[in-house]
């Protein structure tokens, strides 16, 4: 379980860096890293 849940939220992680092309602020980029460190943390 723990890798689908570490799957989805580095997908989620993806899909809002994705999404950081479009401007942002700096709630959006520390919002990013923390999913994909808590993606890949979860995964491995």
């Amino acid at each position: 379980m723990r890798k689908v849940a570490g799957y989805t939220l580095f997908w989620v992680g993806i899909g809002m860096v994705i999404g950081f092309l479009i401007p942002c602020d700096t709630i959006s980029v520390l919002l990013i890293f923390l999913l994909l460190v808590m993606g890949y943390c979860l995964f491995m």
